[in-house]
């Protein structure tokens, strides 16, 4: 029986583990504002070929396609431990700094690093817990146009901004799973 109650441990570490109970989705800004497919939080640079050290960008979501692609794939599960994690390319959402209009970069976890953690209010939100006055926002004007799609895909930059009723459109996220 010690071969069982091995494989039961084995078993029980794995379903409590971060990767099994994570759902990939996307966060998507809930206002499509100019794009139809509205824009997702994105890693700069082409899907699995994706640049981390480019940093965030708002894409045009690829779930039309049919999926979440890797590069806008974040583990749901880890939001209520207020991370942003993309597991694919095994790195956390960091703020560069806790000022206004500091970029959000990427960069490999790590346990208690302030300026890596989020939370969403009850507004839909997302903000830095080390300093809750700032969301995530996306940049107001005319968005870039990208590399490809039909139509062509829309990028803009994000950053964090005051959090305010004036940007909620560029600040009210959602998340969501894929299934056709």
């Amino acid at each position: 029986m010690p071969n069982l109650r091995s494989l039961v441990m084995v078993l029980g570490f794995l379903t409590l583990s971060d990767r099994v109970l994570g759902e990939q989705v996307e966060i998507y800004l809930i206002d499509p504002l100019d794009e139809d497919r509205g824009y997702c939080i994105d890693i700069k640079g082409h899907k699995s070929k994706a640049k981390i050290q480019r940093g965030l960008q708002a894409h045009t979501c690829y779930s039309y396609q049919g999926k979440i692609a890797v590069d806008q794939a974040f583990d749901s599960f880890l939001f209520g431990k207020n991370i942003l994690y993309l597991s694919v390319f095994d790195v956390c959402v960091r703020a560069e700094s806790m000022i206004p209009k500091a970029s959000l970069q990427l960069e490999r976890c790590r346990e208690g690093e302030e300026l890596q953690k989020f939370g969403w209010d009850d507004k839909g939100r997302i903000y830095a817990i080390a300093n809750p006055r700032l969301c995530i926002t996306v940049a107001q004007g005319e968005a870039r146009k990208g590399g490809g799609g039909t139509p062509i895909h829309l990028i803009r930059n994000l950053s964090l901004e005051y959090c305010g009723d004036l940007l909620r459109l560029t600040q009210q996220w959602g998340f969501r799973k894929v299934s056709y």
